[in-house]
């Protein structure tokens, strides 16, 4: 592992470079113009460093799906990816200051897709890539559930011998996800009956005063003790100060540990009942993502990963998450996943969204280590920084 560690602190500005361009490329979910415009930088840093092309799974509505193929034999490796974002184009510069680098998804998740290519292109200068077939399944929508490649993603990682998730790491320890919460999202639609409110209050039917008292239930399906959350995160109604409401919309989000849980939430949402007579609800959703847990083949995932770091000169631990991912997927249907393997730093789905430069050139290298398998090259030996 030290050659291909310093095969890649060689090319780090290189590495630097693609991870910019890719950054400068925004990319909010719902912006299919801007998503596909990111593709197709995507696919230009492919073709320049893997010497690949996408197989592109066309989307009317969203960006489309990128799938990207290096061999044809062998077990399959299967890196998982987004590249859509959640900010607005404009809402964040690109800046560098005090070795971490700043911008638009930039570790959610534009730098693991990055370390992941350079990863790759590090073995096959090497010639280390014999027997297996690597596929890197880069989707447009994991930041709005992904709605459109879930299946997709489920239909190309079929028997995968292991799913490399490049999510970032956990901030601040860089430890790798072994185990996240599935997620669930819900939207309330509340009809009440309109009627001014000084002339004939009583004749109204208020949707603010029934959107309360939903509230209050919601958050009452908590259950920390479990590793249920329920989170009404977007709550608004009426549209005149002098009006008894007649509309109010909720937007609920649900973590859970288990898939039990996932059920009890799920069907208490979804046969929620108004508490003022003349109210009526329209509710829809789903959980959008199972749970990831730990598994006998996660957890030798990680132990492996922990012999990798340990080759290049630091070490990782593996901690559960409450973010979701389209790890979860791939977890849920029994193939062997390993979340987190993406860049370090701090600030996903913040202003301060950054990365730390130093690490990049060791995460890719982690990456690298983690498609090679369970054997090191002949001759290599653990290094130090």
């Amino acid at each position: 592992m030290k050659n291909i560690k310093e095969y890649l602190q060689q090319h780090a500005d290189e590495i630097l470079g693609d991870i910019k361009k890719l950054v400068l490329a925004e990319s909010p979910s719902l912006d299919k113009t801007a998503v596909d415009s990111c593709g197709e930088v995507l696919q230009s840093i492919f073709q320049q460093r893997l010497g690949i092309t996408a197989d592109v799974e066309h989307q009317d509505q969203l960006g489309n799906h990128l799938k990207f193929t290096l061999g044809s034999e062998g077990p399959q490796t299967t890196v998982l990816g987004h590249f859509d974002t959640v900010w607005d184009i404009g809402e964040l510069p690109l800046r560098e200051e005090d070795g971490k680098l700043y911008g638009p998804g930039i570790l959610d998740m534009k730098s693991g897709l990055i370390q992941a290519i350079w990863a790759v292109r590090a073995l096959a200068q090497r010639d280390l890539i014999k027997d297996q077939r690597i596929v890197f399944l880069c989707n447009s929508d994991e930041e709005i559930g992904s709605v459109s490649s879930s299946d997709w993603i489920a239909r190309h990682a079929q028997g995968s011998a292991q799913v490399l998730v490049v999510e970032p790491a956990v901030a601040g320890s860089g430890a790798l996800k072994i185990a996240r919460k599935g997620t669930g999202r819900y939207d309330v639609t509340i009809n009440g009956l309109a009627a001014h409110a000084g002339n004939n209050p009583e004749e109204g039917i208020s949707a603010v005063q029934e959107m309360a008292q939903q509230i209050l239930f919601l958050h009452g399906l908590n259950a920390p003790e479990r590793g249920t959350t329920v989170n009404v995160g977007i709550a608004s109604g009426g549209n005149r100060i002098n009006v008894v409401a007649d509309k109010a919309v909720l937007g609920i989000d649900t973590r859970v540990t288990h898939a039990e849980e996932a059920q009890r939430i799920h069907q208490a949402i979804m046969q929620i009942t108004p508490f003022t007579p003349g109210i009526t609800l329209q509710v829809s959703g789903e959980q959008s993502r199972p749970p990831m847990q730990q598994t006998p083949a996660s957890l030798k995932m990680l132990e492996r990963a922990q012999r990798v770091a340990q080759a290049l000169g630091f070490s990782v631990e593996g901690k559960a998450v409450g973010g979701g991912s389209d790890g979860n997927f791939t977890a849920a249907m029994g193939l062997p996943t390993l979340d987190g393997l993406g860049a370090t730093g701090v600030g996903i789905h913040a202003r301060h969204e950054h990365i730390l430069i130093a690490n990049v050139a060791s995460r890719a290298a982690l990456v690298a280590g983690m498609i090679l398998g369970d054997a090191l090259p002949e001759g290599e030996t653990p290094c130090h920084k």
